[in-house]
């Protein structure tokens, strides 16, 4: 983990303003590393520049706070909503992250608000591109 820390991965205001404890398992903490290491540190290396994580792992409660999906892969540690300060600059790495592939979700969310990538442990990465509006 080059570039990102556990610790920016879990951190949620939502979780802090209602005294949730949002802390993964082990194995929520091994899917961050697969998606740091095999996503989130080659798309930062050919960015270039820092990236924010607006959102990284959500246990179940912060998740429903947030109005995340029933399903969302940020339950398993496996995704992370991405931000570079505007949205133009965001459109650019949603366009960056689609060219290298190697992703199993790419969600353009809310006019690139930001950009949510997630990794599948297993290695079957789908390669779903999506838009959020």
């Amino acid at each position: 983990m080059k570039y990102f820390t556990f610790y920016e991965l879990e951190y949620s205001q939502s979780a802090i303003s209602n005294n949730i404890k949002n802390f993964p398992t082990a194995k929520q903490e091994e899917n961050l590393r697969l998606l740091v290491e095999n996503l989130l540190d080659p798309i930062r290396e050919r960015w270039g520049k820092p990236i924010s994580i607006g959102s990284g792992f959500r246990n179940a409660r912060v998740n429903a706070l947030v109005g995340g999906a029933s399903n969302s892969q940020h339950m398993q540690g496996c995704a992370a909503d991405l931000q570079t300060g505007s949205i133009d600059t965001n459109r650019q790495l949603f366009n960056l992250i689609q060219s290298m592939g190697g992703f199993d979700q790419l969600i353009n969310e809310y006019g690139y608000k930001w950009v949510h990538v997630s990794y599948n442990p297993d290695g079957k990465q789908r390669g779903q591109v999506l838009t959020i509006k």
